[in-house]
């Protein structure tokens, strides 16, 4: 009973009274503003709000007695709270509304912007559910080190009319040299892939943006995925301060790249390195900026070397150095970016991919009085990475395991794992604990000879 009422009071629906200090369920800005604009006291203020933004700095404004009168108004209206979902049908203005209000809230140049996109709930092993197919994970490890994943996340992608559409009209775009001295027609370019990333499912575009790699090949086809000598290179890298200067004078570019840094933050509070340890999150953010100013990509071929950087670099920074190399390094060393990576690659939503280079090195720890698996399956060839590193990542970390939950939860996840490629399930009752009910029944047999002499 006590669970129960716990739960009912941190349930939403019982957070909406008036003791919640004005607390409301967010809505999106262009519906925010269709409400307020039916309220009279609110689309005047935000009238009011918009005139004092304009062309004024934050100290300027709240000097004014009408501005901050407007303020205080609209921060008990649904537009001060109001969210945008990326890939809406109305997003543009939707983003349009939210800065307008929160561009001139803030003070001065932020270097960290919160993100006007709704928080993602959804993650990685949902995308796994829906594709079906691993890149590499659960395969025999001789086999999936010969194989091409990128080679074959873009036939998947052919196999799937929108995929393959939508994939064939940004090649074609991206392509198509306009003259000697101009090679393509970026705008054009940066447009078609946009529609590409918003358009097509993850389950396909990840397979194709996000796949491992174990040679040059492979790895350089993955680089080659965006079309980089249209959409991401150019004849000089220009200054990394000066570019998110100028994505930034874009609502659409500026809200994603606020995204990417709400979401792809490095996080140190973190098992995974990712806020809300949320891996989904983060790819979902990188691939919403390709196709804009701050377009991001692999800067060279290596297979093993995750290393990604949109195109500039920060030379001729001055003063301003320090903080263009900190806004360089959240992209070139982001731990939770690389790991996310990788964990897609492995075909893994638990943990970091293991630390030991041998396949042996991330098998279970071995547990007393458990039960083994079945005779006809080997636990190095059938068991896929992402169960197995679920049991090891409490040791990588270094971190004390209670042995009768963690260990417990371990054993529970290996046995219960369906084979990939198979119809065969572990159950956790099964192997040499089957020969228990056996023993007891030998015990009542005794007992009842004993009863009878």
């Amino acid at each position: 009973i006590l669970d129960e009422t716990l739960r009912s009071l941190a349930s939403p629906s019982s957070l909406q009274g008036p003791e919640l200090h004005g607390w409301r369920p967010p809505v999106d800005c262009v519906r925010a503003n269709e409400l307020c604009a039916a309220e009279s006291n609110c689309s005047s203020r935000y009238r009011t709000l918009r005139q004092c933004l304009a062309g004024r700095d934050r100290n300027t404004m709240l000097a004014n007695k009408e501005c901050q009168a407007a303020l205080e108004v609209l921060q008990e209206s649904p537009l001060y709270d109001c969210r945008c979902k990326r890939g809406m049908k109305k997003e543009l203005q939707c983003l349009q509304i939210y800065w307008s209000i929160h561009l001139g809230l803030t003070e001065g140049e932020e270097f960290y912007e919160a993100s006007p996109y709704e928080p993602v709930t959804s993650r990685l092993s949902d995308i796994f559910r829906l594709a079906s197919i691993f890149s590499g994970t659960g395969a025999d490890p001789v086999v999936s080190a010969k194989s091409n994943h990128c080679l074959d996340a873009a036939k998947a992608c052919n196999l799937n009319d929108n995929c393959k559409k939508l994939r064939s009209s940004y090649i074609s775009i991206c392509n198509r040299e306009i003259s000697p001295t101009e090679r393509c027609n970026r705008r054009k370019c940066h447009k078609a892939l946009r529609q590409f990333f918003d358009r097509v499912p993850s389950e396909f575009t990840y397979r194709m943006l996000f796949c491992s790699c174990q040679d040059l090949a492979c790895a350089e086809r993955r680089r080659q995925t965006i079309l980089p000598s249209c959409s991401y290179e150019d004849k000089e890298k220009p200054n990394c301060l000066d570019l998110r200067g100028v994505c930034r004078t874009d609502h659409l570019c500026r809200s994603r790249l606020a995204d990417f840094h709400a979401n792809c933050r490095a996080s140190h509070h973190t098992a995974t390195g990712c806020p809300a340890d949320n891996y989904q999150a983060c790819l979902g953010s990188y691939a919403g900026m390709i196709g804009f100013d701050m377009t991001p990509n692999y800067v060279d071929s290596s297979p093993t070397g995750i290393v990604v950087s949109p195109w500039c670099n920060c030379r001729g920074s001055g003063n301003m150095e320090e903080e263009c190399e900190k806004f360089l390094r959240d992209f070139t060393e982001n731990l939770c970016l690389r790991n996310a990576i990788q964990a897609f690659g492995n075909g893994t939503d638990v943990n970091v991919s293991p630390k030991g280079p041998s396949f042996q090195a991330t098998q279970a720890p071995r547990v007393e009085k458990t039960p083994s698996l079945p005779d006809d399956l080997s636990d190095s060839t059938s068991l896929g990475t992402s169960v197995i590193t679920t049991c090891t990542s409490v040791q990588e970390q270094g971190l004390k395991a209670n042995s009768s939950k963690e260990l417990s939860m371990c054993f529970t996840e290996l046995t219960t794992n369906i084979i990939p490629g198979s119809n065969k399930v572990i159950k956790p009752n099964s192997g040499p604990s089957r020969a228990r009910p056996s023993a007891a029944l030998t015990v009542l047999s005794v007992l009842m000879l004993k009863l009878a002499l």
